[in-house]
């Protein structure tokens, strides 16, 4: 009975025992997790945290790239940090990209004294665009016949060598220089953010580029495909002035937050530093043939070398003229449009072959293309040149020629049967060097083989040819060219009778 009686005692002995033993466990882990008990940077000095840093790639922002480019335009006030910048750009206006040499002594000595090639593109920021870009830029040019995207402004540039812009890549630019030299090139955009937008009801954003420049170096070949840096940088393109008013609201807008709220963006950069990134991967950048868009070559007649004679006639030269004919197939027509310089037109003619453009009217081209490019695609079409301001013929003198027209002097017979050829020269200039370079080009010589070209006067004369001579040539005259030999060098003089 007694042990029954002392039993509950007991339960409440063993039970505030537990409960004391509950308490205290609970209070020792508020104290484990106590504010006071650890901090991240203790967690962080762990050693399995340390190890793991150590295994991450080196930071690179202390790597020294070999070329550095400077857009001179400010970034906006409006970007948050730790976010890219944003520079705002208006429509057509020329803006400065430095293009700096940032190599340390003795670093690639491979370009030292070299030049190198950069590509200055225009692209998509959203990669959803990225995707579809060809499908834009075609929309774009379908809507904008004849401009293009990126511009060059040579004038201003500086340091810049064989600029060149391809008209079928209206977006991109490439050139030349020298990394050793003071380069600035000036570009100009032309399009704005808000052509791209998917829905236009007025007031919609518009839709960032980037500016991104590629630079290669020369490989052995001579061509420029080794990659040696590529840097990129954030913009919108607003209407003229409109960059200016956007680049004011931000400002503004900075000036009204408070303090706290303003150490949450970056402040604005007179310039933007264009960021390290990965190259374009088209590989259409590393084409090195000629683009027509600012460069235009000058051509010269073949200066042939060898035993090359005036008193050798060869057969002349003849070009092929790039008429377009019924029979060709809509590919075939797609690249002379684009041979000749209507390549903003080439996506309205896509399915069109040589017989359907040639059955356009003058009224239908002009319409479609309008009045200068139509009537310019209108006499390619018919295959109409421009006549030359003056026409000669001439013919070599030969040997048998001077026997017979010995004999036709000393009153003798002469054979009817004798064929004389004569070849037409045309001339645009009137000068006595294009007329030198076309008999050179006739008789397949080097222009500096002939000394002199004289025209017999009266009573035998030789009068030397001149500019004003050769303007003063009746169109369509006939002459007899004779050849004598220097006296002073091993060319000939020419002799018009």
């Amino acid at each position: 009975m007694a042990w029954a009686l002392k039993l509950p005692l007991t339960d409440e002995v063993i039970e505030s025992g537990l409960v004391q033993d509950f308490d205290a466990s609970l209070s020792g882990i508020g104290q484990e997790l106590g504010a006071g008990a650890y901090s991240m940077s203790d967690v962080l000095a762990l050693p399995i945290f340390k190890q793991e840093e150590s295994n991450l790639p080196p930071d690179s922002e202390n790597k020294i790239l070999p070329f550095q480019y400077v857009l001179c335009a400010a970034t906006s006030p409006a970007v948050k940090l730790h976010d890219e910048t944003l520079t705002y750009l208006n429509q057509g206006q020329s803006y400065e990209i430095r293009m700096l040499d940032n190599r340390k002594m003795g670093e690639l000595p491979e370009i030292t004294g070299k030049l190198v090639k950069s590509i200055i593109r225009v692209v998509f920021h959203d990669r959803r665009l990225q995707y579809t870009e060809h499908q834009q830029l075609e929309g774009w040019r379908w809507n904008r016949p004849g401009d293009r995207i990126l511009d060059l402004d040579i004038p201003m540039s500086v340091g810049m060598i064989d600029p060149r812009a391809n008209p079928t890549q209206l977006n991109t630019v490439e050139f030349l220089w020298d990394p050793s030299k003071r380069t600035s090139v000036f570009i100009q955009v032309h399009c704005i953010s808000t052509e791209f937008t998917m829905r236009k009801h007025g007031g919609e954003k518009g839709v960032p580029f980037r500016i991104q420049i590629d630079t290669f170096k020369e490989n052995e070949g001579g061509e420029y495909t080794e990659h040696q840096h590529s840097a990129s940088c954030q913009v919108k393109v607003f209407k003229p002035k409109g960059a200016d008013r956007k680049q004011k609201t931000d400002r503004e807008k900075m000036e009204k937050r408070a303090p706290q709220e303003k150490e949450k963006y970056q402040p604005s950069y007179e310039t933007t530093i264009l960021t390290e990134c990965s190259p374009w991967p088209e590989i259409t950048y590393v084409n090195n043939s000629p683009s027509p868009g600012f460069n235009t070559t000058h051509n010269s007649f073949p200066a042939a070398e060898g035993n090359g004679s005036p008193t050798h006639q060869p057969e002349p030269v003849v070009q092929v003229a790039d008429n377009l004919l019924p029979t060709t197939t809509p590919q075939d027509a797609q690249q002379w449009l684009h041979r000749n310089r209507f390549s903003p037109f080439c996506r309205l003619f896509t399915n069109f072959s040589g017989a359907d453009l040639l059955k356009l009217t003058r009224e239908d081209v002009i319409q479609i293309c309008g009045p200068a490019d139509g009537i310019r695609l209108f006499n390619a079409l018919k295959g109409r040149v421009v006549r030359p301001r003056l026409t000669i013929y001439v013919c070599q003198e030969s040997q048998q020629a001077r026997e017979q027209q010995q004999k036709h002097e000393n009153g003798d017979s002469v054979a009817s049967n004798t064929l004389f050829v004569y070849h037409a020269i045309y001339l645009e200039e009137l000068t006595a060097s294009e007329l030198t370079e076309k008999i050179a080009q006739l008789f397949n010589i080097s222009p500096r083989q002939i000394s002199q070209i004289f025209k017999q006067g009266p009573t035998g004369i030789h009068v030397l040819v001149s500019d004003e001579m050769i303007q003063n040539f009746q169109d369509e005259v006939c002459f007899v060219l004779d050849t004598m030999k220097a006296e002073t060098n091993d060319g000939y003089h020419i002799i018009l009778k």
